[in-house]
């Protein structure tokens, strides 16, 4: 399925890996909600992915129709089973996904500090931006050098 580089995008970033066979579980009951997501009674055109084991990721292509409140808080509904079920918080928004050798790692603001402030996060660390809101977005800024992200300007006296 293709989406518009316009369709809405929404990242659900857990505090912790998840295994593979809570990716197998969760990625069926993503599917299963995705393929029945509606809108007013209009079927979405949407997909949810689970990408490096960390993260849950929403599309939706507005072009056949529209999300709205009730839609999207059926998606959050979905994320709060997750949570719940799996043991795993998935709306901490101070916790920053950063990768090191292509390994993704979670931390909270306090201790990515301290690796900024250390040099282990360097301008070239990939770090995630999660507050992207288009496919495009996604696609060129999630993972995107900490230089160049929100992250480096929260940071920036530690530069």
């Amino acid at each position: 399925m293709s989406f518009s580089p316009q369709s809405k995008v929404w990242i659900y970033q857990s505090n912790r890996a998840f295994t593979n066979d809570e990716v197998t579980a969760i990625q069926q009951k993503l599917d299963d909600f995705a393929s029945a997501w509606k809108a007013h009674g209009h079927q979405l055109k949407a997909k949810a992915e689970i990408l490096h084991n960390f993260f849950i990721v929403f599309t939706v292509d507005e072009a056949a129709a529209g999300v709205t409140g009730c839609s999207i808080d059926a998606s959050v509904r979905i994320i709060k089973e997750i949570e719940q079920t799996y043991n795993v918080d998935l709306f901490d928004r101070f916790n920053i996904a950063y990768k090191i050798d292509d390994k993704v790692i979670v931390t909270n603001k306090e201790d990515f500090e301290t690796l900024v402030n250390i040099k282990t996060v360097t301008p070239e660390t990939i770090v995630f931006n999660n507050l992207v809101q288009t496919r495009q977005e996604f696609e060129d800024k999630w993972e995107t050098p900490f230089e160049q992200s929100w992250h480096s300007k929260v940071f920036a006296h530690l530069l």
